[in-house]
């Protein structure tokens, strides 16, 4: 039988025959029997099952974590997967050393994902160590014997010791990474582009990220035919046409906080980036996924909709376009037949001095799941208001576009007069419910707060939060 999905483990070629729908975990676990990668939550929020994946970018390979229970084993051709093993040399690596020196392990069931993702940490050229970094690094892990001060405190440790010996070829050098990393672009590149086999079928599941359908049908899809879109680079391109910004939707949350075109219209993205998910997962999380699972707390739909971009929609050779405000037609439907894909997500052109605003409320700050999110675009001419979009989600049983609230804020002066006259119109657009992350009542009030901040935010000199509390 010919082998499918060819890649390099650690040190080792691979010729693998499972299904391309197999998770990477199981395949360790199971198959080749690396154990030091853990099976902990299954769902992408613990972090002990972290590995390091390396693709090629030009003559280099980048390495990005991501948690290994959410990536179908298909998406491992001509890539090099990195496992805790793969690090390990006769000595302890500065990572390794660094949580032995700080005390910052205990019962070591997190200790292994969390050595990889620092090793990744220092695998980028340039890397400046510091708390931030570290911390930042280890947004996904969860250790409960420990705690993470003294995790934060190896930075310290590392930046004493790397110094500036960071990137692959400098630790290697140094005797801080295996001597076969140097070897694996070669490797790589001799590996045959195509693969074979039900990966590249068109009918059953479409897979891209899979960070929510392998928490949903974890335990069927790995029997499934499917379609690994990921294998298809075509839609991981942003660029910009005609004013226009084209973001593939196969584009991760993390590659589109960190592309320039992003980040010149939405300056905080970075900052908004970080409440939605750990580092793991945004190197996993597309935007297309994001958009049609459809959730109504989706927070990169609730983002795009008060961008009001439009979706691309390719059905074999042809393909048309759907603005995202009407796409959403009840709770998970669409206006989308199952053989189409979402290609492209286009980001109309707007004036430069446009603002560009995202909140969101949740139980936890970080990586959870929002109770009501939201996201405000406006334009403003000598504080008259000549472009305006809002968005809302956790409100409604779609992700949701406010049209009359938008519409009423058009040449409009900036003032709290003016604010306050939006509240009983966005009651009536809303539909929320009550449900575990919150009462109707709650998030009915989360709705009033929310747009106070996005204008308090954007606006101090002219919206002040204490302004809607004084009697």
């Amino acid at each position: 039988m010919a082998s499918n999905i060819h890649f390099i483990l650690n040190d080792k070629e691979i010729y693998a025959s499972e299904s391309p729908g197999m998770l990477v975990l199981d395949y360790l676990r199971r198959i080749q029997r690396l154990t030091g990668t853990k099976e902990g939550c299954k769902e992408g929020d613990c972090g002990a099952c972290t590995v390091l994946i390396g693709e090629t970018e030009g003559d280099k390979v980048v390495y990005k974590p991501v948690t290994s229970c959410l990536m179908p084993l298909g998406e491992l051709h001509r890539k090099h997967l990195v496992t805790v093993e793969g690090l390990n040399m006769e000595h302890l690596s500065p990572v390794q050393q660094a949580i032995v020196d700080e005390g910052a392990t205990q019962c070591g069931f997190c200790t292994p994902g969390i050595v990889v993702s620092l090793t990744g940490y220092l695998m980028k050229d340039k890397t400046e160590i510091n708390k931030e970094g570290v911390k930042k690094t280890l947004s996904g892990h969860l250790c409960r014997c420990t705690g993470y001060h003294s995790l934060k405190q190896s930075a310290s440790f590392l930046k004493d010791t790397v110094e500036d010996k960071t990137g692959i070829e400098a630790l290697v050098e140094n005797r801080m990474l295996p001597d076969y990393f140097l070897e694996i672009p070669g490797r790589l590149r001799k590996i045959q582009s195509s693969i074979r086999g039900a990966a590249n079928t068109s009918t059953g599941h479409y897979i891209a990220g899979g960070t929510d359908l392998y928490v949903q049908k974890g335990e069927l899809l790995p029997e499934s035919r499917m379609c690994l879109l990921n294998l298809h680079p075509d839609m991981k391109v942003i660029s910009k046409k005609n004013g226009s910004i084209h973001v593939g939707a196969l584009i991760t949350f993390e590659e589109f906080a960190n592309h320039f075109e992003i980040m010149n219209i939405i300056p905080d993205i970075q900052v908004y980036m970080s409440r939605i998910a750990s580092l793991q997962i945004r190197n996993r999380a597309t935007v297309g996924g994001n958009i049609i699972n459809a959730s109504p707390i989706g927070d990169m739909t609730t983002l795009l909709l008060a961008l009001e971009a439009v979706l691309v929609l390719r059905n074999d050779s042809k393909s048309r376009t759907v603005p995202i405000t009407s796409f959403f037609k009840g709770y998970k439907q669409l206006d989308k037949i199952s053989s189409e894909i979402l290609a492209d997500i286009v980001i109309p052109e707007f004036p430069a001095h446009t603002k560009i605003h995202f909140e969101k409320v949740s139980k936890r700050k970080y990586l959870d799941i929002a109770s009501v999110n939201s996201a405000m675009k406006i334009c403003c001419e000598d504080g008259i208001i000549r472009e305006f979009g809002l968005s809302m989600g956790g409100v409604a049983p779609v992700p949701l576009f406010l049209r009359a609230t938008s519409h009423y804020f058009i040449g409009k002066q900036i003032c709290r007069e003016v604010v306050k006259g939006a509240f009983s119109i966005i009651q009536q657009e809303i539909c929320p419910i009550s449900d575990i992350r919150g009462s109707e009542d709650y998030k009915r009030l989360l709705a009033r707060q929310l747009i106070i901040a996005h204008f308090a935010k954007l606006f101090p000199e002219r919206v002040a939060v204490k302004d809607f509390y004084e009697t």
